[in-house]
């Protein structure tokens, strides 16, 4: 049985390990992603501030994976970003981000964001399938500022 909880401080360490994992999986650059991101070895301080939550999926103390919401850098206050969503691949296919995407959603419409953003890679197919369903449209160019410039697919959903 999986666990969707709040980050921990002592996750950051497995976090970090499954989040590269993943990324290595993936076959992402390392410059330009998520994987130069320097709060990848600190997501439970990176996700302490108000408007910003990050949640872990757990098995008998085994991280999984996760996602997470916050302000987009260098956008409009009522602009949030889903962010570092990544799972192994022994959860992949169970409905799990769907949930996820759901409590993020949750918690951006709980501290009044209009819109959610995301960035992803042309690739990751299975992802843009899961974002299109639950009701993100493709827009063309990235708004506010990740840091990610490997990134070149942009999507965005209006929260209601």
């Amino acid at each position: 049985m999986f666990n969707i909880r709040q980050i921990r401080k002592n996750d950051n360490l497995n976090l970090s390990k499954v989040i590269r994992e993943v990324l290595i999986e993936i076959e992402v650059p390392k410059e330009g992603t998520a994987y130069s991101d320097p709060e990848l070895n600190f997501m439970f301080e990176a996700y302490e501030n108000k408007r910003s939550i990050y949640y872990v999926v757990e098995n008998n103390g085994k991280i999984y994976g996760g996602a997470g919401i916050s302000h987009l850098n260098e956008a409009d206050y009522n602009i949030c970003e889903l962010q570092k969503m990544y799972f192994l691949p022994s959860i992949r296919g169970k409905g799990i981000g769907d949930m996820m995407i759901e409590k993020c959603l949750s918690f951006a419409l709980d501290n009044k964001f209009k819109y959610c953003y995301i960035e992803t890679l042309p690739y990751m197919k299975a992802a843009q399938k899961l974002y299109l369903k639950k009701g993100f449209s493709y827009i063309n160019g990235p708004i506010g500022n990740t840091g990610h410039t490997s990134c070149n697919v942009w999507l965005i959903k209006k929260l209601k």
